[in-house]
């Protein structure tokens, strides 16, 4: 009888993963590439995250993806993280090597990707808004991209001040924490604007604290919501004039890498972006 291999299969974990269209992105591009592999959306609440690890390796598992609220906690039950998931402090992406799951951080190097289709970030000043997972994976890819600076907005100080001394000590990167108190004009010099907190999810009318009329046509203005793609700040930052990128943009992105690196193939991007539209009924 001939040998057949096992399928692989890979699994997202977090709490809640309703609406997470990932498995709906990863099935189908499974699907056009003709791999045999599956894609599982896997309910874990807290408690339960070292056992799902664990499962997952004993069960051979080729990765998956790690969700909220899990992304920081996961650290500790992984042997390895690469250099940014290390550095953030968060992994979303899983991959096995030699029977074990390693943790990796894509977000960060998906914004950094999105970023580079229009400008090199070497040199540049970034003003970055918000300081929680996402903005850390971010700031390290970009402080290891050679940006020069980076203005970390937050309204609460501890996150901002911490990640601007993990830059500052580890990246050598002039990083300042400001607090983010009243509408923030932003400086005249600035090349790059992340807009990387929760705001606008779900509501495209929210608005940031922020003095729309500083935005120039100079700066390249990136918002990481996905839901809706076109936010209030990014149709302010259009109106005057900004290149924008959107959150649909890097979560394909996102995908894209992520679907690379378990399979070592490039997917087919237009099959990834009419899975989400259809998913997210864009």
């Amino acid at each position: 009888m001939a040998d057949v291999s096992l399928q692989p299969i890979l699994a997202l974990l977090g709490s809640p993963v309703a609406g997470n269209p990932t498995q709906f992105m990863m099935e189908r591009a499974f699907a056009h590439h003709g791999l045999d592999w599956r894609y599982i959306s896997v309910e874990v609440q807290p408690e339960h995250l070292a056992d799902a690890v664990r499962g997952m390796q004993a069960m051979g598992f080729a990765g998956g993806n790690c969700a909220n609220p899990h992304k920081e906690a996961i650290c500790q039950y992984l042997t390895q993280l690469g250099g940014a998931a290390e550095m953030a402090g968060v992994v979303n992406l899983l991959r096995q090597e030699e029977g074990q799951l390693v943790g990796e951080n894509t977000e960060g190097r998906a914004i950094l990707e999105a970023i580079r289709r229009r400008i090199d970030p070497a040199g540049r000043r970034c003003v970055l808004l918000g300081a929680g997972k996402l903005a850390r994976a971010a700031a390290v890819e970009l402080a290891l991209a050679g940006v020069e600076q980076i203005l970390i907005l937050t309204r609460n100080p501890a996150p901002g001040r911490r990640l601007a001394n993990l830059l500052l000590d580890r990246l050598e990167v002039a990083a300042q924490h400001v607090l983010w108190e009243e509408p923030y004009a932003l400086p005249p010099q600035t090349d790059l604007v992340v807009q990387a907190t929760s705001v606008g999810q779900q509501n495209p009318e929210a608005q940031l604290p922020l003095v729309f009329s500083t935005l120039a046509e100079t700066m390249l203005v990136v918002d990481c919501i996905f839901q809706p793609p076109q936010t209030h700040l990014l149709r302010a930052a259009a109106e005057r004039g900004c290149r924008t990128i959107d959150g649909l943009e890097v979560l394909l992105t996102r995908a894209a890498i992520d679907f690379q690196l378990w399979t070592g193939l490039a997917p087919n991007l237009d099959i990834l972006r009419e899975a989400v539209e259809e998913f997210l009924e864009l």
